[in-house]
Parts: C-alpha cells; sequence; structure tokens
C-alpha cells in the first residue's frame, strides 16, 4: 500500500501501529520516516480506548508537527 505514495512530495510520514513498522521498516519515498507505537484500539470492544488511542495520537502527532514545521 506505501508504494502508491512513493513518488508523493511528503516531509514526514509517521507510522502509527506496530505491524506497519514490521512490514514497512524503510520509507523508500522522500520525506523523513518516524514511528510512534500506541496500543491497537481494535483489540477492545471499549469505545473509551479508541477515544484514548485517537486523543493519543492527535496530541503526539501535533507535537511532532511542531517539531518539525
Amino acid at each position: 500500500m506505501a508504494d502508491e505514495f512513493r513518488d508523493a512530495p511528503f516531509d514526514l510520514v509517521v507510522t502509527v501501529c506496530d505491524s506497519a513498522a514490521e512490514e514497512c521498516p524503510v520509507w523508500l519515498g522522500k520525506g523523513k520516516r518516524t514511528h510512534h507505537s500506541f496500543p491497537d484500539p481494535a483489540l477492545t470492544d471499549n469505545m473509551d480506548d479508541f477515544r484514548k488511542v485517537r486523543d493519543d495520537i492527535e496530541l503526539e502527532i501535533t507535537q511532532l508537527l511542531k517539531q518539525v514545521g
């Protein structure tokens, strides 16, 4: 799936699940690649777990963009 974006002009590529980091350990396209591990909320039926991961991703990505921006 990542191959379809290889020629896109990204400055930064962020993976957020461990399977993405394992299946795509090298980004061959343009831009820096970084990984942030978050728990997989699909492993639970608790909607609060989904919301927590969503909020954690928003916080981490916002901070990351401030660093590179």
